[in-house]
């Protein structure tokens, strides 16, 4: 299948494995990169020799273009950008914060920049600016999320842009990718559905924890403070929320918070620790490798795109 994501990436489909905090690591991301998308790995909360590390690991078990995502809140963001540039991925996902400082070095480094974006503004900004590509994602996505859903940043930003876009949030099947590419996009970015893969070092406790929701066991912390963080219900969620909505300091519900998104992943703890998983829960019910859940994906999405022309008949 070629658009212009597969083109720009030099890639044979157009499916970005989302970066997942914690469990994005190299063996996840070659294994996306050998079945034809884009791997990406996982900067978030990492050392920034752990990324030099990972990158050449991943080096050592794919030939094909990956990328590595750049968590612009992290304090050793600068550090990162460098170890990247000297490392030379084909590509970089940039998020939460301002992504513009760091097109130039990028670009030098003859790596493409594909910032993601929440808004049409933002979008528009990030293209008069130099970005690659963009990724809008939707508040269906798990963890971090912006406010607006995935159906009307479709509807609000292709049109508006000339960059090849990328679309996230909700998407676990061929039926979301279909959908994405007869609305315009170019491509689309995939976090959940990968979780539940040989391949993903996510704890068995969270995969079967994700298995095992129902479509109404999504939830969003911190919305009404502007940091919303989507995952599934549990005892944390249930104690963070009552605290939100009893108007507690910030500072109260970010010590909550911190380091729940590795209790789950790293530690299995899924009461205690928040498993980050988007809003499309029900196609989730099986672990399998990636290869076959890229084969799977990609007959449905021909499946879909093939119907939708008979529809004109």
């Amino acid at each position: 299948m070629k658009t212009r994501i597969t083109e720009l990436l030099g890639i044979k489909l157009p499916i970005l494995q989302g970066a997942m905090a914690w469990v994005s690591e190299a063996n996840l991301t070659a294994a996306v990169s050998n079945a034809g998308g884009a791997g990406v790995i996982a900067t978030g909360g990492r050392m920034t020799e752990w990324v030099r590390d990972e990158i050449r690991k991943t080096k050592t078990l794919t030939d094909k273009p990956f990328g590595v995502n750049v968590m612009l809140m992290a304090p050793n963001r600068d550090d990162i950008v460098k170890v990247i540039c000297e490392e030379k991925v084909a590509f970089v996902t940039l998020g939460a914060g301002n992504p513009v400082v760091y097109f130039d070095a990028l670009h030098q480094a003859g790596i493409k920049a594909i910032p993601v974006v929440p808004s049409l503004k933002l979008a528009k900004r990030v293209e008069a600016a130099g970005a690659d590509a963009i990724i809008i994602e939707g508040m269906e996505a798990g963890g971090h999320i912006g406010s607006l859903t995935t159906m009307a940043l479709l509807t609000n930003v292709i049109p508006e842009v000339d960059l090849p876009v990328i679309v996230a949030g909700g998407i676990v099947d061929g039926r979301g990718m279909a959908a994405a590419l007869l609305m315009g996009a170019d491509g689309v970015q995939m976090g959940s559905r990968f979780l539940l893969t040989n391949e993903c070092g996510l704890h068995p406790n969270a995969k079967q924890q994700i298995i095992a929701a129902a479509d109404t066991d999504s939830i969003a912390t911190g919305v009404s403070r502007g940091h919303a963080v989507r995952g599934l219900k549990n005892s944390f969620t249930e104690k963070f929320l009552a605290l939100e909505v009893q108007g507690a300091p910030q500072a109260e519900l970010d010590s909550l918070a911190t380091g729940t998104n590795r209790l789950a992943a790293v530690d299995g703890d899924v009461e205690n620790g928040l498993v980050q998983v988007g809003q499309s829960l029900i196609p989730l019910k099986a672990i399998k490798p990636v290869q076959a859940v890229i084969d799977e994906i990609m007959t449905e999405t021909r499946q879909k795109l093939q119907n939708a022309a008979k529809l004109l008949d």
